[in-house]
């Protein structure tokens, strides 16, 4: 099991949408939110994902692909 770090970024179309449940439960992760800060035209999330490297690598791939703008935090 891998754990990573990630700033997840959302566009106002998508402040509407379960993006982290998603990620949970289509890519089989553990998500944790750090910290967040989300209002009515934007948002920002500090998410841990845990679980397997190509399923974190694949949620990431789904995020980005729905509009979401992800950067790993090191």
């Amino acid at each position: 099991m891998a754990r990573q770090q990630f700033m997840i970024k959302y566009p106002p179309e998508l402040l509407q949408e379960p993006i982290i449940y998603n990620i949970g439960q289509q890519f089989g992760l553990i998500t944790n939110i750090i910290r967040a800060d989300i209002t009515e035209d934007k948002g920002w999330m500090l998410l841990e994902l845990e679980g397997a490297p190509d399923d974190i690598e694949q949620g990431i791939a789904w995020a980005t692909s729905r509009g979401a703008r992800v950067e790993p935090v090191e």
